[in-house]
């Protein structure tokens, strides 16, 4: 294993983890007035694909946005900003977690209507063609995503016109409270689906982070050869109730004992574990990124929740209308 880029994803994941944790401890306060979707459990998957990533490539996501948008190098004050519903916020204030967009680091937005990113990113990956420039677009979704038309209708766009676009399938068995066994039928995976399109596609475990990475890392090199496009499923767990900063076990649409499986099978854990037993890592240098974190959050809290709030008169800037 390369030790720096082993360094990297672990502090990826775990800068990821401590803002969500610190994120659903804050929200309690009532402050933050958007609806929250933590992804924590799921850190893999965001850290892994966007350390395949440069700087020139284009990245939009789902509801669940949060890691997407911080792995990507999102500036985590202007997002704070936009939960407090501030002007300083990515969108101003007018989005809330559902609705990031950081332009300078290649995010190009989150949006919560399920599956709506999907031929959005396909869009940028045709005019990135089109203008014969050297980016591949990632759009991030959910296994529920896979359901809707607008799925099939851009896998089917993509393979006839080869986009640059990698399509992330974050398959964590839940759409709200639903399973899987209640949505699709079984014997088939969700890879398979995009496999029928004729797209190349892979199924990875979405709590290993370098094989996350090294999966991505492949595809990535062979999409900007002209190879694409490519669909990666990654099977992941999230912790976290489906909306908001609690646990949502009690409701009964998933067991405690399967709830206790994924946890063991913590990713950062793991990989810490990992690094630290192969001499890649020190327990002191794992202290200071925790370390480095907290002083990072503390600092865009602080200027979050200093700024102010928008003007009324602006209400309908940055808005469509006919």
């Amino acid at each position: 294993m390369n030790g720096e880029i082993g360094k990297r994803l672990l502090k990826q994941m775990l800068r990821i983890r401590l803002i969500e944790e610190t994120v659903a401890e804050l929200y309690r306060e009532q402050m933050m007035r958007c609806p929250v979707h933590l992804c924590i459990g799921q850190e893999a998957v965001a850290a892994g694909v966007c350390e395949a990533l440069e700087q020139r490539d284009y990245v939009m996501s789902a509801h669940r946005s949060h890691g997407h948008y911080l792995a990507k190098g999102g500036d985590l004050a202007a997002m704070l900003a936009e939960f407090y519903g501030k002007e300083a916020g990515c969108c101003g204030g007018k989005g809330g977690s559902m609705h990031l967009v950081d332009l300078p680091s290649g995010f190009l937005g989150a949006v919560p209507i399920v599956g709506s990113t999907i031929p959005i990113a396909a869009g940028v990956a045709f005019g990135t063609v089109m203008r014969g420039e050297d980016r591949v677009t990632v759009v991030f979704f959910g296994e529920g995503a896979t359901e809707e038309g607008v799925f099939h209708e851009t896998l089917n766009f993509a393979a006839l016109k080869k986009l640059p676009v990698l399509f992330v399938c974050e398959n964590n068995f839940y759409s709200v409270y639903s399973p899987l066994c209640v949505r699709q039928p079984p014997g088939r995976e969700v890879f398979q689906i995009a496999s029928a399109h004729g797209i190349e596609s892979l199924q990875g475990d979405g709590n290993d982070v370098l094989q996350v990475y090294e999966l991505t890392k492949n595809v990535i090199t062979r999409a900007r050869k002209g190879e694409g496009p490519f669909f990666l499923e990654f099977k992941t767990y999230r912790w976290r109730e489906h909306c908001g900063p609690n646990f949502d076990n009690d409701l009964g649409y998933r067991t405690e004992a399967e709830f206790d499986e994924w946890k063991e099978r913590c990713p950062l854990e793991h990989f810490t574990k990992r690094l630290l037993a192969e001499g890649v890592l020190h327990e002191s240098e794992r202290q200071e990124m925790e370390s480095d974190v907290c002083a990072e959050f503390h600092r865009a809290l602080v200027t979050a929740k200093q700024s102010s709030f928008p003007d009324a008169e602006d209400l309908l800037e940055d808005i469509y209308a006919r």
